[in-house]
């Protein structure tokens, strides 16, 4: 069923998350008109507020996150909001939230972010207080588990309240500028998509880097890992999203019909093929940094690193490697995709002396987002001493392209789909459960073997094993 909500439920609404991402995107949203009119946002959390409390809260995390061109804004937005404290352990608190959320004939959507433990009693509180009928639809944060019987649990719990329809799985990459490019660039232009694939691309790396330690977030890291934090979600999203066969339309359904079955592809990786590592004390921008044993107070057998050669068994991409590498306290924080086109078949040019290098396609999404084609080209000169070629960069950067467009954060685009009910940019359950799949073989593969984490020194890029894994091949990690 198609409707816009009037109402906006932020489970959370008090954490990070929400200071750092929701309120300034709502406030950003609002601020140019984007959301409905008569859009009531209503923050419901543990913390002990009434309305007028927790808009100072909101204000005081806007007045932090908030660009300053946009804190004009401030003041209006704070005028939606509502707030309704919340235990989700008990059901008896549900009432007074529905109450405060008020009808919900017109449309409500619900973002939650939540413990793993609390998704069923959540979910029973809504039902049982009315705030999961039909003209209701949810987000659901991450982690939607562990592994995929975690996984399986909380999806069934959750769809036994709503359809799948009504269901919007988030993962925030998917809401990034360059990452949605990625599909004009394929779909959008003839020169790329016929060369897509095993016949001309030699290799694919995706690297996702921090500089980053545990931030906070120990509690959580230390029963996730490096693999389930970043590979599960982001990187298996970005890696189908490279990967897809050309979907009939740009709509929900056919985008995540050809994403699945990219994921449904992927071979089991071999144990020579995975390389785990653990920081250790080091120094990030000249300035000195703790082990992870030592940020977390004790010994632990924690990934904080991962490097995976994956393979895709179909058509296209049949012997096409595709390296995927992220890890914490690495040199620099960079999320790139790099396809590495073949050679040519035979150079013109090397008996005068020329040295053709493959064409290479870097992706940046973050911290920069831009596209860079590297091409070969002539060096000026009379050529005597015989031909001088030199790759030469074809530069996009997204922000002088664009310079009229505001340029938008994920959750901005995530929150007006929620709001509006497009599923396009959200991961579906069929998705979630390939992932998982694939996420926990590789864990049993650790576990068989006996593989634990190599060290490495904060600051560099990870363990030599991990530059082995890619150079045995030929091939080098783009730095």
């Amino acid at each position: 069923m198609k409707f816009t909500a009037d109402r906006l439920l932020l489970f959370g609404a008090t954490g990070d998350l929400a200071q750092r991402m929701l309120l300034p995107s709502l406030c950003a949203l609002d601020a140019d008109r984007l959301v409905p009119a008569d859009l009531r946002i209503i923050g419901t959390a543990r913390s002990d507020h009434d309305d007028a409390s927790y808009r100072e809260f909101a204000r005081a995390a806007l007045e932090k996150y908030l660009p300053d061109h946009r804190k004009p804004a401030i003041p209006a937005f704070l005028e939606r909001l509502s707030y309704q404290p919340l235990d989700a352990s008990k059901l008896d608190g549900f009432a007074a939230l529905a109450a405060k959320v008020g009808p919900v004939d017109a449309g409500l959507a619900i973002f939650l972010s939540t413990a793993p433990n609390l998704f069923e009693p959540t979910i029973a509180g809504l039902v049982a207080s009315g705030l999961a009928g039909e003209k209701v639809r949810i987000g659901l944060e991450k982690p939607l588990g562990t592994d995929l019987g975690s996984s399986c649990h909380i999806n069934d719990a959750v769809a036994r309240a709503f359809p799948e329809d009504r269901i919007f799985r988030i993962d925030h990459y998917l809401g990034k500028e360059t990452v949605q490019n990625l599909l004009a660039l394929r779909f959008a232009n003839i020169l790329f998509e016929p060369l897509w694939n095993a016949a001309h691309i030699d290799h694919v790396q995706i690297t996702v880097a921090e500089t980053v330690g545990l931030e906070g977030r120990a509690g959580f890291y230390e029963g996730a890992g490096a693999l389930r934090d970043m590979v599960q979600n982001h990187m298996l999203q970005l890696l189908a999203l490279v990967a897809m066969e050309p979907p009939a339309s740009f709509d929900a359904t056919a985008v995540r019909d050809e994403k699945v079955k990219v994921l449904r592809s992927l071979r089991k990786v071999e144990p020579a093929e995975t390389v785990t590592g653990q920081y250790r004390a080091g120094a990030i921008a000249a300035a000195a940094v703790p082990g992870y044993d030592e940020e977390l107070g004790k010994p632990s057998d924690t990934e904080t690193f991962v490097a995976i050669k994956a393979h895709i068994d179909n058509w296209r991409w049949q012997g096409v490697p595709f390296y995927l590498r992220t890890g914490k306290r690495l040199p620099e924080r960079v999320t790139e995709i790099v396809v590495q086109f073949r050679s040519v078949p035979h150079s013109i040019f090397a008996a005068r002396g020329a040295r053709a290098t493959p064409n290479r396609l870097v992706i940046g999404i973050q911290p920069e987002e831009n596209i860079s084609l590297s091409l070969m080209a002539k060096v000026p000169g009379l050529d005597r001493e015989g031909i001088r070629l030199r790759s030469v960069p074809l530069d996009i950067a997204m922000d002088d392209a664009f310079a009229g467009p505001t340029r938008r954060i994920a959750y901005e685009r995530l929150l007006l789909d929620l709001i509006e009910g497009d599923q396009t940019l959200f991961v579906r359950r069929d998705e979630v459960e390939a992932q998982w799949t694939w996420i926990d073989a590789v864990r049993a593969t650790w576990t068989e073997r006996g593989l634990t984490p190599k060290s490495y020194t904060a600051g560099s890029w990870g363990p030599s094993a991990a530059i082995a894994l890619a150079e045995r091949d030929g091939v080098t990690w783009h730095e």
